[in-house]
């Protein structure tokens, strides 16, 4: 099972962060070492001291796939949910000046959140859907999947040419604007529509 992320996928959020439009779905990946065991807490690790939250939808791949036309995506998943790419913001950003890869800040362990997950039997429009993050009871993030500069579709397509995606794997879709830094003691909690989905603690 693997961990595939997309980058600036909300243009909120590139502005927010200061980075340049892509071309295309910017791509990382996180190993099964980053994921959080259910009913643990995100541990802050003690290399960064600015871990921040980015909220996002996520697909759980359902099929074998490589080369996968967009028109055929829908056939590749049955379950979404929300997910936290938590980040090394401090480590990123030294990474980045110096024209290295993500992978410190991004894919450590404890480094990856996923929620319960929902049948897409349920959803009425994937697209167009609303979901938060609330930080201590204080809306940090919130958008709907209308923003994306990719949809989930054209993702899978895109991901497909590079990755072969296998079942279990999961996709993260991109956050929105509204990223910030998390402490010892703080309270994440996910919504989806009006549906909540999790609760987070930070240690």
């Amino acid at each position: 099972m693997k961990i595939i992320c997309v980058g600036r996928n909300y243009a909120d959020h590139i502005k927010e962060l200061e980075n340049q439009r892509p071309e295309n779905p910017v791509l990382f990946l996180k190993p099964d070492s980053s994921l959080i065991l259910k009913n643990r807490p995100f541990f802050i690790p003690e290399f960064s001291d600015e871990i921040h939250y980015e909220i996002e939808l996520i697909i759980k791949i359902s099929r074998i796939g490589k080369h996968i036309q967009r028109k055929f995506s829908h056939k590749y998943y049955n379950f979404i949910g929300l997910g936290i790419d938590f980040t090394a913001r401090d480590l990123q950003s030294q990474l980045k000046k110096s024209g290295l890869p993500w992978e410190k800040s991004k894919a450590f362990d404890g480094s990856c959140f996923v929620s319960d997950w929902i049948n897409l039997s349920e959803i009425e429009d994937l697209n167009n859907i609303n979901f938060r993050l609330e930080l201590n009871k204080n809306v940090v993030q919130n958008s709907n999947t209308s923003l994306m500069l990719w949809k989930v579709d054209e993702l899978i397509s895109y991901i497909s040419k590079y990755f072969t995606l296998k079942i279990g794997d999961i996709i993260f879709t991109g956050t929105p604007s509204g990223v910030g830094k998390v402490s010892v003691g703080d309270e994440l909690v996910g919504y989806l529509e009006e549906k909540k989905l999790f609760n987070l603690k930070v240690k």
